[in-house]
């Protein structure tokens, strides 16, 4: 079918994060999709802070030079799936009883209401049916998300003024999920870590569906931070650091220093995904899993803080817990880099998922 003729137009992935801009593009051959684009932009520090715009004109720029630089194939639509900031995000999952499917909508908005933590008039708000695992009859239970409007209008703005399309904008864990879940199925519940430059989402993810989030304010930057700090180097020479040595504490004397620099924002980290684990577990209960179902059996790691040497078997040993990195292709046939250089690219590579697979 000629392109013109698809009344469902594909789109690319577009990751906007604080730092730097990510893109995907998929291809579908077959019943396959593989790799066509990649690329990455960095952002100017301060241009968006803590999922704020802060400039739209820089950024549209700067999505404008990311989408003429990708390598591999030029990216031929002008349609995107673009990110939503996660710290700015609202989801949770209720239930409502078994009524109607054309009543569900309004019922679904009123109950809402309860949870939001703003005025509904405020945000963008969108919810669906979580389909069981195990079936149940008596009620629904409805995944509910809602941003604010005026941190999700800036974003459109500038993707339109880059000459793009947005068809849909979608929060980071749903696309991360996307891309790390094989067929996004997780018959026992997992955790998901995003460990980003300037923070780390913790996503529990059960059934067909996203069940809780957690932003954390501790990322792969804070470490370079601590590091600086502690041995009286630049950032660039902490980086350098940070990457050679990791939590390799037998290394040397100099990767003891860097192992000393990392535990008090590792000790945070470790905290705070305790705290997320143990309200997850609390207020499972009512979820329709397999019998021993309820409490979360693996982890996952993404982002590019989570090549960081040792990291994986700190947390299996401090969480209690099977701990490896994800891979984000595990959705699409051929790998478009190693898979420690295609951690960052969880989002963009969920994003464009949905963007090739799903209707929107």
């Amino acid at each position: 079918m000629l392109n013109f003729l698809n009344l469902k137009p594909e789109a690319f992935g577009l990751d906007i994060s604080d730092l730097s801009l990510k893109i995907i593009n998929l291809e579908k051959k077959g019943k396959d999709f593989k790799l066509a684009s990649i690329g990455e932009t960095q952002i100017k520090e301060g241009v968006i802070r803590g999922g704020e715009i802060k400039d739209k004109e820089t950024l549209t720029k700067n999505i404008k030079w990311a989408v003429a630089g990708v390598k591999g194939k030029k990216i031929g639509t002008k349609y995107v799936m673009a990110s939503l900031p996660e710290e700015k995000s609202f989801l949770q999952v209720i239930q409502m009883p078994k009524i109607l499917k054309e009543d569900l909508k309004s019922a679904v908005i009123f109950e809402a209401e309860n949870y939001i933590p703003l005025p509904i008039e405020e945000v963008y708000f969108d919810s669906q049916i979580v389909e069981p695992v195990v079936n149940h009859l008596d009620h629904y239970d409805v995944l509910i998300s809602a941003l604010p409007k005026k941190t999700v209008d800036p974003y459109v703005e500038c993707l339109k003024a880059a000459g793009l399309k947005p068809l849909a904008l979608e929060i980071e864990s749903l696309s991360i999920a996307r891309s790390l879940l094989k067929d996004e199925l997780a018959p026992s519940p997992v955790l998901l870590i995003d460990l980003g430059a300037t923070r780390t989402s913790s996503i529990i993810f059960s059934g067909h569906s996203l069940r809780f989030t957690f932003s954390i304010p501790v990322s792969s930057r804070k470490f370079s931070e601590s590091i600086a700090r502690s041995m009286k180097v630049d950032i660039k020479e902490a980086e350098r650091l940070k990457i050679k040595y990791g939590l390799q504490t037998n290394a040397s004397k100099e990767g003891g220093e860097v192992f000393d620099a990392l535990i008090p924002p590792l000790t945070d980290l470790i905290e705070q995904i305790k705290k997320c684990l143990d309200y997850y577990q609390s207020h499972s209960s009512h979820e329709h899993l397999p019998p021993n179902g309820q409490n979360v059996k693996k982890v996952f790691l993404c982002g590019g803080g989570a090549n960081l040497k040792g990291l994986t078997s700190l947390l299996s040993q401090q969480l209690e817990l099977p701990v490896e990195i994800g891979n984000p292709w595990i959705n699409v046939v051929k790998e478009g880099k190693p898979l420690e250089e295609s951690l960052k690219y969880a989002t963009a590579i969920g994003l464009a998922l949905r963007g090739i697979k799903y209707e929107n």
